[in-house]
């Protein structure tokens, strides 16, 4: 029944009609995974080595282990972002006689080979080598490994069952930020006392089989979850949810665009693919933390820019790149109301500008790493809203791809077109060449200045540009809504 399965699955993927439209995605997803896949066996193979070099007093392995927390936490926000449970199209079978528990085992079984589970291993494997050529205990070493392994599994499981809880992934973002704080300025040594936890494991490896009793309950609460779900009317059910309505009267002082601003805020908090994007909005804010505090840095001042546009734009670009797809399945209900187009389009870049300055309110602490920071973020900031804006806005009106809102947006490259590849020129290089270009010929300052100019001047011809892009989205809406119209 097994091969059975493996393969329907097999002709599904060939005779999708999705198939060769999105043969290119594929392909690049796969370019990423042997990327990825090189880096992992190269820490593995290397990193013993590196960790020997950079401290030459402290143990290899007791290094790992004490940064082992974050690498676990990172894991699993990474996998509550960007894996789904692979599914199958459960429907015909619930019709045929086959066992419910077989179809939810395979289901759960093949999780377990995702490439998510795999890769990691790249990076363990490899240094259990490494560890055992250099005279560790050779017992140690496979009861850590054999841990590691099936800690991996139980990572898998664990998302499965927090995935749709917000709650969850605010924790794991708290644990995650909260100890790279305390372990950055030497508050508390957290990951220290985790990492003795697997060192214990090394000492006494016997006791790694106490991941197997944790695996299997894991395990054995996704299968009375799915278990649960398995029925014909369970899967072709139509869910009914209250929403509960947000008072968005404050909206009403921006005047006759606040009705479109409040559908789009609406839009962003009650659907999976707009509330997946919005997580990135955390990733952006803190971007400059994952560069800002490395020496390495300190003297890249080009690099600020690029930063910059991207911290305070984080909104912008993720939003602004599926104008108007986010709004494809209505689009042709809406194009038949009595309205403005313009009006349609300055909603967008009224709520995309006032994202701008949220966010550079709320990187205004990156001043402690310098003012210089703060200055190049003031930049960025009007370079989006006057530049950035108008450059995304204008690549909307090419956008001929439907989205699914009810899809998490993670690896998700429904609605995705050359466009949003191409436009990311503009957005980021440009901004950066720019100001890295100036601030080697002439100085930081003229950089800076140009920066902030270029973003006053397209603020400068805001109307007009606006009545060009209005003339573009009206000359191509007939095409948008024959476009969307097409299923995917």
């Amino acid at each position: 029944m097994i091969s059975h399965f493996l393969k329907l699955e097999w002709k599904q993927f060939f005779r999708s009609s999705s198939f060769g439209k999105s043969i290119g995605a594929k392909i690049l997803i796969g370019f990423f995974a042997v990327y990825f896949i090189l880096i992992f066996l190269g820490l593995g193979f290397g990193g013993f080595f590196a960790l020997k070099e950079m401290y030459p007093e402290k143990d290899p392995l007791v290094l790992v282990n004490s940064f082992l927390l974050f690498a676990i936490t990172g894991d699993l926000m990474f996998r509550y972002l960007m894996q789904k449970l692979p599914v199958m199209n459960i429907k015909p079978m619930l019709l045929l006689p086959i066992k419910k528990k077989t179809i939810v085992n395979y289901v759960l079984v093949k999780s377990s080979f995702s490439f998510f589970n795999i890769m990691s291993l790249f990076f363990y494997i490899p240094f259990s080598v490494v560890l055992i050529k250099e005279g560790y205990d050779t017992n140690g070493v496979l009861g850590w490994l054999f841990l590691m392994i099936l800690l991996v599994q139980c990572i898998n499981f664990l998302n499965f069952l927090v995935n749709k809880n917000n709650i969850a992934f605010g924790v794991m973002i708290a644990i995650l930020l909260g100890g790279f704080l305390v372990q950055r300025y030497e508050i508390f040594n957290l990951a220290g006392y985790v990492g003795q936890g697997f060192d214990f494991i090394y000492q006494n490896p016997i006791y790694s089989l106490v991941s197997i009793i944790v695996l299997a309950v894991l395990y054995q609460l996704n299968y009375k979850q799915l278990r649960s779900q398995v029925y014909l009317d369970e899967a072709i059910a139509t869910k009914v949810k209250e929403v509960n309505s947000s008072d968005l009267s404050w909206l009403n002082r921006f005047g006759d665009v606040a009705p479109f601003m409040k559908n789009d805020l609406r839009l962003i908090t009650r659907n999976k693919r707009t509330k997946s994007s919005f997580f990135i909005l955390i990733i952006g804010l803190f971007y400059g933390l994952f560069f800002y505090p490395q020496p390495v840095y300190a003297d890249k001042e080009f690099f600020y820019a690029f930063i910059g546009v991207f911290s305070t734009g984080t909104f912008l670009i993720n939003f602004g790149q599926f104008i108007p797809a986010w709004d494809s399945g209505y689009y042709n209900m809406l194009m038949s109301q009595n309205f403005k187009y313009e009006r349609y389009l300055k909603s967008k870049f009224t709520l995309m500008s006032a994202s701008v300055v949220i966010l550079f309110v709320l990187g205004i602490p990156y001043v402690y790493f310098g003012w210089k920071i703060l200055v190049v973020h003031f930049a960025a900031a009007i370079y989006n809203i006057g530049v950035n804006t108008h450059v995304i806005m204008y690549g909307g009106a090419f956008n001929r791809k439907k989205i699914n809102l009810d899809e998490k947006a993670a690896f998700n490259y429904q609605g995705t077109g050359a466009v949003q590849w191409l436009i990311g020129i503009p957005l980021m290089i440009l901004p950066m060449g720019i100001f890295a270009l100036l601030n080697w010929l002439v100085n930081f300052e003229i950089a800076v200045i140009v920066l902030a100019g270029l973003g006053l001047i397209g603020l400068g011809f805001h109307k007009k540009l606006m009545m060009a892009i209005t003339k573009k989205y009206v000359a191509s809406k007939y095409k948008m809504i024959h476009s969307f119209k097409q299923e995917n």
